[in-house]
């Protein structure tokens, strides 16, 4: 559906950016005042990425999970007044509470039937942010255009992405203000199609490139990163800069705000992200680049992160660096097992493959099994129970003695190393712990760079 939209061109407007609003940021017709706020502020802010509603209160129930609970209900047969009707008051309140002519009833009552009528998960969850940005379009006069035209995805359901950007960057081009719903896009078959949870993120991302964004602004209800969890260190300092490399060391450690999808996007054609608060406009937030200087006023690390409940399967064998293929054949066996491998520390005579405990689990005794047989080790024992804690900077790469720095707080805390990693770049030094050190091991890494 278009919606009317009025536009009065600005001819000097030269820089374009692209913003995205999470779920948090749109909960609300008082918070969808406040986006509209921040879009007025500059001109530049051309295009908008909205998620569907999320909560307004600890209490509260996020749109999408209306709409699969709504799903769920349909194909077991039950009826979904209930939950629906909870969809719709939301979406008619923000609007009416707006003053907006949007006929939502109308787009509520398709969606209505066709989840009735057996439409799929994908479709379901989709809503959420379609019908957000039909609101949205009609509270800024914006033009609305929705994803399916512009997000498409292969029959097996991978991102197309080249096809994305060509059409994208066409329907685009005029420099009009767009809304763009995040999270879905569409199949050759016609099929709505999904991204995973969170992938307004990954739209908006996609935007950015497709317009040649000077910068891809992520609006959501936390000012930028923190350098550590702060659930684990009591009021961890802000990161103000983080390199695209930085942050995907965290973000597969765990410890992110964006979509982890939605870094490539971007950092591909090298557009800087901002992740902003939409409740603190004024905050400056975190920047995310390609390079960045290391100041002297920074601390020489970025930021910690990590996992608990990783599992290392340990094997040994005399002259293993003079049998080829080795490491090769112990890793086969993985990959048959459907496991990826997180690391693998190894010596001359030794080798260590760090897996999820929860993946390595159903597959344990086959292992264990075609290990033996397959590659005739001396020893093979498995160490549950472990954790994987990141270290990362850019700073670190300059800064002799990083490395003992790490070590000499973990050894002040009483916690043993099991397992150390540091890749060639010198971006992060990863350790192995316990589980139980797990905590402690951050909050001392913490003290000793940041105190």
């Amino acid at each position: 559906m278009e919606n009317n939209f009025r536009f009065t061109p600005n001819a000097n407007v030269h820089k374009k950016i692209v913003t995205k609003f999470g779920g948090s940021s749109l909960a609300s017709s008082e918070q969808f005042r406040k986006v509209k706020d921040i879009l007025m502020r500059d001109p530049a802010r051309m295009y908008v990425v909205p998620s569907a509603p999320g909560k307004r209160t600890k209490d509260d129930t996020k749109i999408t999970d209306l709409l699969y609970r709504s799903f769920h209900l349909a194909s077991e047969g039950k009826p979904i007044d209930e939950a629906f009707s909870l969809i719709r008051e939301r979406y008619i309140g923000i609007r009416d509470e707006l003053g907006l002519s949007t006929p939502i009833e109308k787009e509520l009552d398709h969606i209505e039937k066709k989840i009735c009528a057996g439409a799929d998960a994908d479709y379901c969850a989709s809503r959420g942010e379609y019908l957000n940005g039909m609101l949205l379009a009609d509270f800024l006069s914006w033009r609305f255009m929705d994803a399916e035209k512009v997000i498409f995805f292969k029959n097996d359901g991978t991102f197309d992405s080249e096809k994305t950007n060509v059409v994208m960057m066409a329907l685009l081009a005029d420099d009009i203000p767009t809304v763009v719903p995040g999270f879905y896009g569409i199949r050759p078959d016609g099929k709505v199609h999904t991204f995973s949870r969170g992938g307004s993120d990954i739209t908006g991302a996609i935007v950015a490139r497709a317009v040649r964004a000077d910068a891809y602004e992520n609006w959501t209800d936390v000012s930028g990163f923190l350098m550590a969890d702060p659930r684990i260190v009591e009021n961890p300092r802000e990161i103000s800069r983080i390199t695209y490399a930085e942050l995907r060391e965290l973000s597969y450690m765990g410890a992110t705000v964006l979509h982890e999808d939605a870094m490539f996007p971007v950092h591909k054609v090298g557009i800087p992200t901002v992740i902003l608060n939409t409740n603190h406009p004024d905050h400056p937030g975190t920047l995310i680049s390609l390079s960045l200087p290391v100041e002297s006023m920074e601390p020489t690390i970025t930021g910690i992160a990590g996992h608990k409940g990783f599992s290392v399967v340990a094997v040994e064998k005399a002259m293993m660096n003079a049998e080829i293929g080795f490491g090769r054949k112990v890793l086969q066996i993985f990959e048959e097992c459907g496991i990826s491998f997180e690391h693998m520390p190894s010596g001359i005579d030794s080798l260590s493959v760090v897996v999820s405990g929860e993946a390595l689990a159903p597959h344990r005794e086959e292992i264990v099994r075609r290990i033996a047989e397959e590659c005739q080790p001396d020893s093979l024992t498995i160490h549950d129970h472990m954790s994987i804690i990141a270290t990362v900077g850019r700073g670190m790469v300059n800064n002799c003695g990083s490395a003992t720095r790490v070590f000499s707080a973990m050894s002040r805390a009483g916690v043993n190393v099991r397992m150390i990693d540091q890749g060639s770049s010198e971006l992060s030094i990863i350790v192995g712990v316990d589980d139980a050190d797990f905590e402690t091991t951050i909050r001392a890494i913490y003290a000793e760079f940041v105190g």
